[in-house]
C-alpha cells in the first residue's frame, strides 16, 4: 500500500507516519531525510544535492523526485511507502504519478490531517523535545513528570526548533494553503482523498487512519 499524508507543519504527519512504519512495516518517505541522507552519500546524486543546500538554495522538483525514484527502486516489492512532506506541489503531483507506475505501484490513499489554525499555532509553538532521546513535551499539554528531568530516559537536557514560532507556523500555513492545498483536487477527483480530525489526540487520530487502511 502507498499513501500520502497531507496536512500543514505540525499536523502530526510524522508521529503518524512512524506510528505505520511500526505497525505496517512501511517505509517512510521524509523529504527532509532523505535529503540529509543522499548529501551524505559518495554519489552523483548526493553531491548536487550538497552544492544547492551549501549555496542556500531550494532543491529542485526535479532532485527531489530523482530522491524519490531512487528510494522506491530499493524497495522490495512488498514494502508499502509513505510519501512526507511530497508531494508539496502539483508538479511534483504529477511526476510522483509517473515515478509509482515505472516502479508498477499506485497511489492507495490520500489521507489530510485536517487542523485548526490557532490551535495548531498553540501545539506548536509550545512543543519541546528531550535533547537525549527525542521524548515530545508540551508546555500547556505534556509536562515531563518531575519538573527538568525526561519521563523516558532521565535526561535534563530538552530543546525546541528555532523555527517553533508563531510568526514562522502562520507563514509555513499560508505556503501550504498557497502551494500544497491546491494538489487534493488532483487526488479528490480519483476518490482517494480521506480527512482525518489531525486535532484530535494522538491514538484517536490512528484509530481513523487505521479504519482507512482497512477500508482499501
Amino acid at each position: 500500500m502507498n499513501i500520502i499524508l497531507l496536512g500543514p507543519p505540525g499536523a502530526g504527519k510524522g508521529t503518524q507516519a512512524n506510528l505505520l512504519v511500526e505497525h505496517h512495516g512501511m517505509l517512510q518517505l521524509s523529504t527532509g531525510d532523505m535529503l540529509r541522507e543522499t548529501r551524505k552519500a559518495d554519489t552523483e546524486l548526493g553531491r548536487r544535492v550538497a552544492a544547492v543546500m551549501d549555496a542556500g538554495e531550494l532543491v529542485s522538483d526535479e532532485i527531489v523526485s530523482a530522491m524519490i525514484d531512487a528510494k522506491l527502486a530499493d524497495m522490495g516489492d512488498e514494502v508499502g511507502a509513505i510519501f512526507d512532506g511530497y508531494p508539496r506541489t502539483e508538479a511534483q503531483a504529477h511526476s510522483l504519478d509517473d515515478i509509482l507506475a515505472k516502479h508498477d505501484r499506485k497511489l492507495d490513499h490520500v489521507i489530510e490531517l485536517v487542523v485548526d489554525e490557532e490551535a495548531l499555532v498553540d501545539r506548536v509553538t509550545g512543543r519541546f523535545t528531550c535533547a537525549n532521546c527525542g521524548e515530545g513535551y508540551h508546555d500547556r499539554h505534556k509536562l515531563p513528570a518531575k519538573e527538568g528531568v525526561c519521563d523516558k530516559c532521565g535526561s535534563t537536557e530538552f530543546k525546541r526548533r528555532a523555527d517553533d514560532t508563531e510568526d514562522t507556523v502562520r507563514t509555513r500555513m499560508n505556503e501550504y494553503r498557497a502551494k500544497t492545498a491546491p494538489i487534493l483536487p488532483i487526488y479528490d477527483a480519483r476518490g482517494i482523498v480521506q480527512r482525518v480530525d489531525g486535532m484530535a489526540a494522538i491514538d484517536d487520530v490512528t484509530t481513523a487512519i487505521e479504519k482507512v487502511l482497512a477500508s482499501a
